[in-house]
């Protein structure tokens, strides 16, 4: 085992590193051209009109190493982005930090809670955005220097109905969210004083939510696990409107139209260790709304190793060039992290080399595993019985199981079938007796 992470570790950081260098041996300029050439009818000109741009950018880690393709599969803290049902199905409590070094000298930090009771699910997420702001006057000296800010703060809530074996259940979930964008006040440049409220008047409040659809089943399963191995997932992304020009001499008015997006994806494990994922994203410009949008695809798969390391990769095509990700996750205890590296070739005019981390505190899961390895034992305790012709004592287990889990299928189907069993000898008996 220590051979293979060695090998791993060896492997990602090669990468990770040998990448940027290949790229600039063939030229920034030369490989961008020949992408711009693969990828020209994808490049949309009305790409960029909405504001608050930085409710695009993924929190990072485990979701941007699956190249954002995670609308279906949504099984970490990153669901807040992708799709809110997925707080209802999540297997513990968590809590989170993520670092994202996006482009030129801007990062994006986000914290993030979830937790679960049955089918219910709540959460709470915040994130900022933030990118030096200098600025000179006309000598070439400095005046002033802040940060533009894009803040944002999330609540969860998210239900998992008809919650059962094979079928998993329908989960719809909602954010209710609101953000800040923070302009820097800025000067005059004749007298190099700072103009009270200037940045306020460009700063703008934005009221949002998202809506989510989470469905989750069992499909052509050929192996073991409680995990349903098909996810399929749907979402409504920024919803809402945004102000600005507060103390502004024309007044309070609307924005530009927030970044909506409406989103569908999937995810299918085929065999145990293996999860691939699709997502297709239809951007909406509710102030423009007969002006067309490209819309963006991608794609992950995640392979699991063993229980505490799995690698990850992705491809995003989003405009006229696509973003490349790799990563890997580890935990170790309760804590697991995720480094991911993106080659990104759509966001900016030169090709970034981008960095995300993220870091998860698992805070257990409020006993809902102890309860299925009960659920679990009576189950197996009840086919010994059926096993021996005992009907009664089975259905007693079986009943014992039932009372943990109403919708433990197996153990329903198993009662059903040991009634029919005690009635068929029960009809057996009485037409022996009644013949002379």
């Amino acid at each position: 085992m220590k051979k293979i992470i060695i090998v791993l570790s060896f492997g990602l950081f090669s990468f990770f590193n040998a990448k940027p260098a290949f790229i600039h041996g063939l030229s920034y300029s030369e490989m961008q051209n020949k992408l711009a050439e693969i990828f020209t009818r994808f490049t949309d000109k009305n790409e960029g009109t909405t504001s608050f741009r930085s409710l695009l950018i993924p929190f990072g880690g485990r979701a941007e190493s699956l190249g954002n393709a995670y609308t279906g599969l949504s099984d970490d803290l990153s669901f807040f982005i992708f799709n809110p049902a997925a707080s209802s199905i999540q297997k513990e409590t968590q809590f989170g930090v993520f670092h994202n070094a996006w482009i030129a000298d801007s990062n994006y930090e986000t914290i993030a809670f979830t937790t679960r009771k049955n089918d219910l699910g709540i959460g709470f997420q915040a994130s900022c955005f933030y990118v030096p702001f200098t600025e000179y006057n006309i000598f070439g000296d400095r005046t002033s220097g802040s940060y533009y800010t894009e803040t944002t703060a999330a609540l969860n809530i998210s239900y998992n109905f008809f919650n059962g074996y094979d079928f998993k259940g329908l989960a719809l979930g909602a954010n209710l969210k609101a953000s800040w964008r923070g302009v820097p006040n800025y000067t005059d440049n004749d007298t190099n004083q700072i103009i009270s409220s200037s940045g306020l008047s460009q700063s703008a409040l934005g009221i949002m939510a998202d809506i989510g659809v989470l469905l989750r089943f069992n499909f052509l399963k050929f192996y073991n696990s409680r995990e349903p191995n098909v996810k399929i997932g749907i979402s409504a992304r920024n919803l809402g409107v945004a102000i600005t020009g507060f103390k502004s001499k024309t007044g309070i008015k609307l924005d530009d139209s927030l970044p909506t997006i409406f989103a569908a994806g999937i995810s299918v494990t085929f065999i145990e260790p293996v999860t691939v994922s699709i997502d297709f994203k239809q951007p909406i410009d509710f102030a423009a709304i007969t002006t067309y949008l490209l819309p963006s695809v991608s794609a992950g798969v995640s392979v699991n190793f063993t229980n505490f390391l799995s690698v990850l990769a992705g491809f995003e095509l989003k405009g006229g060039n696509p973003r490349i990700s790799a990563g890997a996750e580890v935990q170790f205890s309760k804590v697991r992290l995720n480094l991911n590296y993106t080659l990104d070739l759509s966001t900016s005019f030169a090709p970034a080399n981008r960095f995300s981390i993220s870091s998860k505190i698992l805070l257990g899961d409020k006993g809902r595993s102890k309860i299925d390895k009960e659920v679990d034992y009576y189950y197996m305790k009840g086919l010994e019985y059926y096993s021996d012709n005992n009907w009664e004592e089975a259905i007693v287990q079986w009943e014992q199981a039932l009372k943990l889990n109403k919708r433990f299928d197996p153990a329903i189907l198993g009662i059903n079938s040991a009634k029919a069993q005690i009635q068929m000898f029960k009809n057996i008996k009485e037409s022996l007796l009644l013949e002379p």
